[in-house]
This record gives structure tokens, sequence and C-alpha cells, in this order.
């Protein structure tokens, strides 16, 4: 499955609401370490149906980065049954961010 696109719109539906872990990406398109990261995610997306993996673009979604104290990015937030369970900032290697899913 690919990753979502998530905005204020459908973050509660998409994410808050999911039955399964979610991972959200906050990014940025003119962020060099996003454009590193953004390939592991998608991996990560089509490999683990078992998630929901969604990206929040956060030049377009500034409230959504704000509401989760997003500072630097790439920011990688997992949320179970609704609420943030854990949370980095920085590119990690793909062992690392399935870690945090568990």
């Amino acid at each position: 499955m690919a990753e979502l696109t998530i905005t204020q719109a459908n973050f509660q539906s998409e994410i808050l609401e999911s039955k399964k872990t979610a991972l959200v990406d906050f990014w940025a398109p003119w962020c060099g370490p996003c454009k590193m990261l953004g390939p592991v995610i998608a991996e990560i997306a089509e490999e683990h149906p078992e998630y929901t993996v969604g990206k929040v673009n956060v030049d377009d979604e500034p409230d959504l980065a704000q509401q989760f104290g997003v500072m630097s990015i790439p920011f990688l937030a997992v949320f179970k049954d609704g609420k943030l369970v854990t949370s980095s900032v920085g590119v990690q290697p793909k062992e690392n961010i399935l870690d945090m899913l568990k």
C-alpha cells in the first residue's frame, strides 16, 4: 500500500482512528534529509500493509506540525490507538523505524 498524503482534513480518520499502528513522516520538499528518507518510508508502506503510513508536508500543513511540536524535519511519529507513542528526528535506518513500530 502506498503512503497516504495526510492533511488536517484526514488526519483524524486516517491516523487517529486507524485500527493499525500508524507511521507519520513530517517532511518538506526542500529538505535534503527528507528526500533521503522518502524511499525508506515508501518501502515500509509497500512491504508492511499491517501499518498505516502517511506523509505530512509541513509547508502545506503547518498547524499539524505545530500540534505535534515538530521543530526539525524529517520527524517521524508513531501512533497507536489514536495516541502518539514515540517519535524521532532525522534520517533513521529502516530497521530503527520498524523497531519504533513494534
